[in-house]
C-alpha cells in the first residue's frame, strides 16, 4: 500500500519530534511539582494580613505537596508590582501568586494607563483563600450609632463629613463610595497609605469615618475608642456582633461587600497543574486548624472549583467596574 508519510523523511521526522515533545511535555506536568521549589508571590510587604495569609497557606502546601514553598514578598504600588512579575513568569506552576481584590480585579479600571495586566486575562484563577468583612466606623465625638444616623447628619451637612480608606481604587474606597451613590449622600474621601495611622486619625477625631477591615476595627470598638457604625457583610460579624449589617438599614437590603484573596498562576499554567492546586489548597482551607487560624486575623476561608473561584472574580470586577464609572474614580 502506498505510504506518503514514508516517502517523506523530513515529515516524518518532525512528526516522531512532535510525538517526543508531546511525551516529554506530558511527563513533564505528571512530575510537578519536583523539579524545583515553588515561589509564591505576595504584592505586599512583610507582616501584613496577605502575607500572614500565605505564609500559612505556603507552609502547608508544601507538606502537602512534598515541595518547598518559597515566600516572595513584593511590594509597590498598592500590589501592582508583584502581580506585574506574576503575570509576566513562566507558566510551569513554579511561580504562584496571592493577590487580593484591589490589584487583581480594580486597578486597571482605575487606572487603565498605569497597570499593564489584565487581573482577569493574564491569570490563571486556583482558588478563593480567604474573605474578610470591612467596617465603616466613627470618631468618638460624632453623633451617629449606625449607618441610618450617618446618612442622616451627611444629608444635613454635605460635603461637611469626610471617611478615610487605606487609598484610591481600593474595595474599601469602592464600598464606601457604593454606600454613598446608593444613599445619594456626599462625603469628602480622605485616602491614607494605612490603617494604623487612619486609626490614630480617627480615634483623635480628625477624620469623621472610616472603612477598614474587621480586625483592624475590632480591638479599637472593644475598648470603645471608635464607634462600630456598620459591617459590610451580608452577616453580623461573631467578633462584633453589637454591629450591625449595612444590609440592615433601609435601602439597602441585600448589601454584601467583602474583600478577598486568592491564589494564582501565570495564564497558560497547565490545567492538571491548576486543578491539583485547587485540591491541595481546599483541602488545606478545609481543616479546623487553618479556619481557626484565619479566624484570628478577621477572615473566613474561602471554597470552590477553579470554576467557580473564575466567575466569582470575573463578577466582582464586573461589580468593581461600576462602582468606579458610577462614581468616576480614577488615580
Amino acid at each position: 500500500m502506498f505510504d506518503p508519510i514514508s516517502r517523506r523523511p523530513a515529515l516524518r521526522l518532525a512528526l516522531t519530534l512532535l510525538a517526543a515533545c508531546a511525551g516529554l511535555a506530558a511527563h513533564a506536568q505528571s512530575a510537578w511539582p519536583t523539579a524545583k521549589p515553588i515561589t509564591l508571590i505576595v504584592p505586599f510587604g512583610a507582616g501584613g494580613n496577605v502575607d500572614v495569609t500565605a505564609r500559612l497557606i505556603g507552609q502547608k502546601l508544601s507538606e502537602r505537596l512534598k515541595q518547598t514553598v518559597i515566600i516572595e514578598n513584593v511590594a509597590g504600588a498598592g500590589g501592582i508590582v508583584g502581580v506585574e512579575k506574576a503575570v509576566r513568569a513562566a507558566p510551569d506552576g513554579y511561580t504562584l501568586l496571592l493577590g487580593a481584590d484591589s490589584p487583581i480585579a480594580i486597578a486597571k479600571l482605575v487606572s487603565p494607563a498605569a497597570v499593564r495586566y489584565d487581573g482577569v486575562k493574564d491569570l490563571a484563577p486556583i482558588g478563593l483563600v480567604t474573605t474578610a468583612p470591612m467596617v465603616i466606623v466613627a470618631r468618638p465625638g460624632l453623633p451617629v450609632n449606625n449607618l441610618a444616623d450617618v446618612i442622616r447628619l451627611a444629608k444635613e451637612k454635605p460635603g461637611q463629613l469626610s471617611y478615610a480608606t487605606s487609598g484610591v481604587g481600593t474595595v474599601l474606597h469602592l464600598t464606601m463610595e457604593l454606600i454613598k451613590d446608593t444613599s445619594k449622600i456626599y462625603m469628602v474621601h480622605v485616602p491614607y497609605r494605612g490603617g494604623a495611622q487612619i486609626m490614630t486619625d480617627v480615634i483623635g477625631n480628625q477624620v469623621d469615618l472610616a472603612m477598614v477591615v474587621s480586625v483592624t476595627a475590632t480591638p479599637h470598638i472593644h475598648g470603645k475608642k471608635l464607634k462600630g457604625i456598620a459591617v459590610t457583610d451580608g452577616r453580623r460579624v461573631a467578633s462584633l456582633p453589637e454591629v450591625p449589617t449595612v444590609a440592615e438599614t433601609p435601602g439597602f437590603k441585600g448589601f454584601d461587600m467583602v474583600s478577598w484573596t486568592g491564589l494564582f498562576a501565570p495564564a497558560q499554567t497547565p490545567t492538571a497543574v491548576v486543578e491539583r492546586l485547587n485540591r491541595e489548597l481546599m483541602a488545606v482551607l478545609h481543616t479546623d486548624e487553618m479556619r481557626a487560624k484565619l479566624a484570628e486575623g478577621g477572615a473566613l476561608a474561602g471554597s470552590g472549583s477553579v470554576v467557580e473561584f473564575a466567575r466569582f472574580v470575573q463578577k466582582e470586577q464586573s461589580r468593581y467596574a461600576g462602582i468606579v464609572k458610577a462614581a468616576n474614580i480614577h488615580d
